[in-house]
C-alpha cells in the first residue's frame, strides 16, 4: 500500500459553542473606529496585546505590558513590535506609564510595592539600564546601569543589591579586526558564558561581583529572606543545553557555596521558592522524552531532591504561584485553561474550569486572594482580567476597542476519531452566513513544536489566517494532533518514532471528518504552517498531495537527514521526538522525510523561509522547493526573508507572507487555481485597503 492510499479519511465529531466571559471596555488605548466588516490583514498592524501581568502586594493597581505593532498602513518605519508598559486601578482606566519610543523588557513589581521596575534603552544609555517608575506614573528613575548587558534581574528584599545575568564585560573585543576583513566565525565554539552578578544600589552602591558559579545562567530566584539564590544554569550555551540540560541549583548568598542542585532529567521552566523558603516549586518535564517542562515539580533546598506534582493529568501546567503553603497554577487543559490549587506534597484542593475565556499568565496580590491574569477568547486577543474574592473575573483593559466593528466567524471545538481510534480535538472558525451547497473551502492551519496546541481563544495572526480567512470565506481550522500539549505526557508520547505518521493522519481523518459533515467541500482545502507545522504542510504536498489544493509551509522541515545535520537542536529532537539518531536508521530518516515523496505531486505550494534561521535552516525551503520543481506537477514558488529566522518578526516581512499566503489560497481554493498566479505585490495598493 503507497503512502497516499495510507491516508483515508474517518471520524465522529462532538461540537462545543465558545462562550462569552462579561467583560468591561476600557475607553483607554482607543484606536480608530470603522465601520463594521470582517477582520483584515492591515488590521494586524494595529492589534495590541497584554503580556507580562502584576498585580500590587495590597491590590487595586494592575501592571502589564503591551505589544505594539509598528503601524505601516500610516507610514511608521518597519521593525519589530515595541512593549510599552500601561497600570490601571478599575476597569476602563488604563494609563500609559512607559510608552512613545521606549521599549520595556524585565518588568518586576519594586519591593516598596509602589512602583515597578524594567529595563530600557533611553537617551544617554549605552545599554539597557534598570529604571524604576511609580505606579501612578511620572518619570523614570534609572538604578544602575550595567557594564554588560543584562539578560534577567532581581532585587534584594530591601532594595539595596541587584543581582542579574549577563555576560563578561572584559570580553576580547575584536572590533578593530573585523574591520580590518578578519571576520571568520567558528561555528560552536566559543560561545560566551552568561553569569550571575551582585552588586550594591543606592546607598548601598558597589561595583558589580561575578559569583563562582558553574555553567551558563538563564534564570535566577531569591529567597524572601535573601539567604538563598536559585540559577538555572547549563553546561553551555548552546541551544541543545539550554533546552535538554539546564539544572536548578541552590547557592548560599553569603557564601557562594552551591547548597544543591535539583537533578531532574529533561527540560526545565520557571521555578518559586515557598514562602518561608524551604521548597521550590518549578515547572519541568515528567522524563527526558516528554517534550514540554509542564508539570509541577516540588524540591528540598537543602537536598535536592524532589516529587513530581499530578504526572499523569491531562493537562498542561503554564504558570504557578505560591498562595500561602499552596500552589495557585494555571493549568492549559485541551482548548481551555483552569485554576488549580496543589498542596506541596501533590493533592489537589480544588480545580476551577474557565469559561469563554483561555487565560495565559496570572499574578496574586499579598493575600493571595485577587488574581490578575492575561487572557483571550475568540473575540478578542489578550486583554487584562481581574478576579476579586466570589466576583466573576471582570475584563479591566480593552486593548482592541474597533473590533467591536468587526463581524467575526463562528469558533468552536472539535472532536473526531483517528483511523486507530485516539480522540483527537482541534478548533474550527467558519464564516458567518449559510454555508455553500458543497461546503466551505478550507485552510488547514497546523501548529509547530509540535510541543504545543491551538486554545480556543484568539486565533489569527500574520501566518495564522483566523478570523481575515473566514471573513473572505474560508473555514479555518486548528487541528490539535497527536503530540501536542494540554493533554499529559501519554498524548505527548503519542507522536514518538513516528513524526509525522499518525499525528498526521489525525490532521487528514479531521479534514475527512469535517467533509463528512458537510461543513467543507474537500476537493478546497489547503494546509499551512510554520516550523514543525511547515512539516506538516510540507507532507500535505507530498505525500498526502491527493488531499490538499494548496499549502504554503513555513520555515519547514522537509529532509530530515540534512535537517539534523544543520539544526541547532539535534539532542532535542532526537531525545524528545525522533528517539533514534540518522545511522541508527537511515531508512526511517528518509521514508520520513517529504522531499521523497515528491513525484507526482499536485499540490499547488507556496515555499516561505527566513534567511538566516539556525533552527530549521533556508536549505530546508531550497530542498522542497528543487525537489517539488523537478519532480512535481504542480507550480512551486520559493520565497525567502532576509535578516529572517525561525518566524518573522518585522512588520513589513509579516505583511508581505500574509499577503502572499492568503492570494495563494484565494487563487487554488476559491479562484481559477491552474497556472501560477504573479509574484508581484502592489504593496501601495494593499496598505490603502481597508
Amino acid at each position: 500500500m503507497t503512502f497516499r492510499m495510507r491516508h483515508r479519511l474517518m471520524a465522529a465529531v462532538l461540537a462545543g459553542a465558545a462562550m462569552a466571559v462579561p467583560a468591561v471596555a476600557a475607553p483607554a488605548l482607543a484606536q480608530e473606529q470603522a465601520e463594521a466588516r470582517s477582520v483584515s490583514i492591515n488590521d494586524l498592524f494595529q492589534l495590541r496585546q497584554a503580556g507580562q501581568v502584576m498585580i500590587a502586594p495590597e491590590g487595586g493597581t494592575v501592571v502589564f505590558t503591551v505589544s505594539v505593532p509598528r503601524d505601516i498602513r500610516t507610514g511608521e518605519s518597519d521593525g519589530a513590535p515595541s512593549s510599552h508598559l500601561y497600570a490601571v486601578d478599575r476597569p476602563g482606566a488604563a494609563r500609559a506609564l512607559v510608552a512613545g519610543e521606549d521599549t520595556v523588557s524585565g518588568v518586576a513589581m519594586h519591593p516598596d510595592g509602589e512602583s515597578v521596575t524594567f529595563l530600557a534603552r533611553r537617551e544617554g544609555d549605552e545599554r539597557p539600564a534598570l529604571y524604576r517608575v511609580a505606579l501612578s506614573g511620572g518619570e523614570p528613575e534609572r538604578l544602575y546601569h550595567p557594564d554588560t548587558g543584562m539578560q534577567g534581574y532581581l532585587l534584594s528584599a530591601d532594595a539595596s543589591s541587584i543581582y542579574f545575568i549577563g555576560r563578561d564585560p572584559d570580553q576580547p573585543d575584536h572590533s578593530e579586526l573585523r574591520e580590518r576583513g578578519f571576520r571568520a566565525n567558528i561555528y560552536e565554539e566559543n560561545q560566551p558564558f552568561s553569569h550571575v552578578w551582585r552588586a550594591g544600589l543606592g546607598d548601598n552602591e558597589s561595583a558589580a561581583e561575578r559569583l563562582d558559579l558553574t555553567g551558563h545562567a538563564s534564570a535566577i530566584q531569591l529567597s524572601a529572606d535573601g539567604s538563598v539564590l536559585a540559577v538555572r544554569l547549563a553546561p553551555t550555551p548552546s541551544v541543545d543545553d539550554s533546552m535538554m540540560e539546564q539544572r536548578w541549583s541552590f547557592a548560599d548568598t553569603a557564601t557562594g557555596d552551591v547548597i544543591s542542585t535539583i537533578e531532574t532529567p529533561g527540560k526545565i521552566d520557571l521555578g518559586r521558592f515557598s514562602p518561608d523558603g524551604s521548597q521550590y516549586a518549578f515547572l519541568a518535564a515528567i522524563n527526558r522524552s516528554d517534550s514540554i517542562a509542564g508539570t509541577i515539580h516540588v524540591a528540598d533546598v537543602q537536598t535536592g531532591e524532589y516529587i513530581q506534582i499530578a504526572p499523569d493529568a491531562e493537562q498542561h501546567i503554564r504558570t504557578f504561584e505560591w498562595r500561602g503553603g499552596q500552589i495557585f497554577a494555571l493549568a492549559h487543559v485541551r482548548q481551555d485553561s483552569a485554576w488549580v490549587t496543589y498542596t506541596p506534597e501533590g493533592e489537589e484542593v480544588s480545580r476551577e474550569a474557565h469559561g469563554g475565556y483561555v487565560a495565559h499568565s496570572l499574578s496574586l496580590d499579598a493575600s493571595g486572594e485577587t488574581v490578575a491574569f492575561v487572557a483571550d477568547s475568540p473575540a478578542h486577543p489578550r486583554d487584562v482580567y481581574v478576579a476579586s474574592p466570589g466576583e466573576a473575573p471582570v475584563r479591566w483593559a480593552d486593548l482592541n476597542p474597533w473590533l467591536a466593528n468587526r463581524t467575526l466567524g463562528e469558533q468552536r471545538v472539535v472532536r473526531w476519531t483517528a483511523r486507530d481510534g485516539v480522540e483527537v480535538e482541534g478548533v474550527l472558525i467558519t464564516p458567518q452566513g449559510e454555508r455553500p451547497e458543497n461546503g466551505w473551502p478550507m485552510i488547514a492551519v497546523v501548529h509547530g513544536g509540535p510541543e504545543a496546541h491551538d486554545h480556543n481563544g484568539w486565533l489569527t495572526g500574520y501566518s495564522r489566517p483566523g478570523q481575515i480567512g473566514a471573513g473572505e470565506g474560508f473555514a479555518v481550522f486548528y487541528p490539535n494532533y497527536r503530540g501536542s500539549t494540554g493533554r499529559g505526557f501519554a498524548f505527548i508520547e503519542l507522536d514518538h518514532l513516528n513524526p509525522p505518521g499518525e499525528e498526521f493522519e489525525d490532521i487528514v481523518d479531521g479534514v475527512g471528518h469535517l467533509a463528512n459533515q458537510g461543513v467543507i467541500d474537500p476537493a478546497r482545502v489547503g494546509i499551512t504552517g510554520g516550523s514543525y507545522g511547515g512539516f506538516a504542510s510540507a507532507w500535505g504536498a507530498t505525500v498526502a498531495s491527493e488531499h490538499f489544493a494548496a499549502s504554503v509551509p513555513f520555515v519547514a522541515l522537509t529532509d530530515l537527514v540534512s535537517f539534523m545535520g544543520n539544526t541547532d537542536i539535534p539532542v532535542e529532537m532526537v531525545d524528545v521526538h525522533f528517539i533514534h539518531y540518522p545511522w541508527e536508521n537511515w531508512e526511517w530518516y528518509f521514508r520520513h522525510s517529504p522531499i521523497m515523496h515528491a513525484h507526482g505531486s499536485t499540490t499547488p505550494t507556496l515555499v516561505m523561509h527566513g534567511e538566516v534561521d539556525t533552527r530549521v535552516a533556508p536549505s530546508q525551503g531550497y530542498i522542497l522547493y528543487r525537489y517539488l520543481k523537478l519532480a512535481g506537477e504542480a507550480p512551486v514558488r520559493l520565497v525567502t526573508y532576509p535578516g529572517e529566522g525561525h518566524g518573522l518578526r518585522n512588520a513589513a516581512a509579516q505583511f508581505d507572507y500574509a499577503h502572499r499566503l492568503m492570494g495563494w489560497m484565494r487563487h487554488y481554493l476559491q479562484g481559477p487555481g491552474g497556472e501560477i498566479p504573479s509574484s508581484e505585490l502592489d504593496y501601495d495598493a494593499l496598505l490603502a485597503a481597508d
